[in-house]
């Protein structure tokens, strides 16, 4: 069971947490749970969601601009997760961004913008 254990903090650790942490966020917004910090979120609605990642996101900048390695990796672990709460409330599955990077790659940057549409 420990070789379990460690097998699975392993792959959480290579990318798979990202998985596990979805699937948490999708259980608590079609399941709430008292005292769920996820379903507080969902029961704020998308403003309360969205106003956490300009927060985080603010954080992660102060952070980074102090050059403070933990703390930027703290804020941003906290920024990724108020950003799957995100793709969780609009039912948007992690391939689907997966699937939009791997679009990109080989892909000028410069181009991709343009295509967008720049800065709006």
């Amino acid at each position: 069971e420990y070789g379990t254990f460690e097998t699975r903090k392993a792959a959480d650790a290579a990318g798979g947490v990202l998985e596990s942490v979805h699937r948490t966020i999708l259980n608590r917004k079609q399941s709430p749970q008292s005292g769920s910090y996820v379903s507080s979120l969902f029961q704020g609605g998308l403003d309360r969601i969205l106003k956490k990642v300009v927060e985080e996101a603010g954080e992660v900048v102060l952070g980074s601009k102090n050059d403070r390695r933990e703390e930027v990796i703290y804020e941003v672990a906290d920024l990724l997760f108020h950003v799957l709460v995100v793709l969780g409330y609009h039912g948007i599955s992690l391939q689907a961004v997966y699937q939009e990077l791997a679009n990109r790659i080989g892909k000028s940057g410069l181009r991709l913008e343009k295509k967008r549409g720049g800065d709006r």
